[in-house]
């Protein structure tokens, strides 16, 4: 059974703009539900490269965000969750002028690692942009 949401969509933006003030404002989450959360990044000049497509590097910070944000949405904030490892499959040419949507899917949460399956679209278009798997190391709670 996968987790149950601790956090709401509202709550993990707020926590991204206390402790991620730097790229905050070029995402937005749109859905958490159990084990799983949908979020987009507000595509802009600065995420394109040429060929008037988004840049890899972009889409990968979307699919490392949406695994980081999946992660605190079922375990509360921990801003010192890290990545350890991350695998993308770049698949189609995603389209400027629409942003990029990442649905994230929880297929391990343990109290050390979680690892997420990241699907990325252009917005309204049914068919995958990118396939990343990400693992994040979750750190030990405080016992205080």
């Amino acid at each position: 059974m996968a987790a149950e949401p601790v956090m709401t969509a509202q709550e993990l933006e707020a926590f991204m703009h206390q402790v991620f003030q730097q790229v905050a404002d070029d995402f937005a989450v749109d859905h958490v539900a159990s084990g799983e959360v949908t979020m987009r990044l507000k595509t802009t000049d600065k995420h394109l490269r040429p060929g008037g497509t988004v840049s890899g590097p972009s889409m990968f910070g979307l699919a490392d965000v949406a695994a980081y944000v999946a992660t605190l949405a079922m375990i509360g904030p921990q801003a010192l969750a890290v990545t350890t490892n991350c695998s993308i499959d770049f698949m189609r040419k995603p389209e400027a002028g629409r942003d990029l949507v990442a649905k994230a899917r929880l297929l391990k949460l343990g109290k050390q690692l979680s690892v997420t399956d990241v699907l990325l679209y252009s917005e309204g278009k049914p068919e995958p942009v990118a396939r990343a798997s990400l693992t994040y190391a979750i750190p030990p709670r405080s016992m205080g």
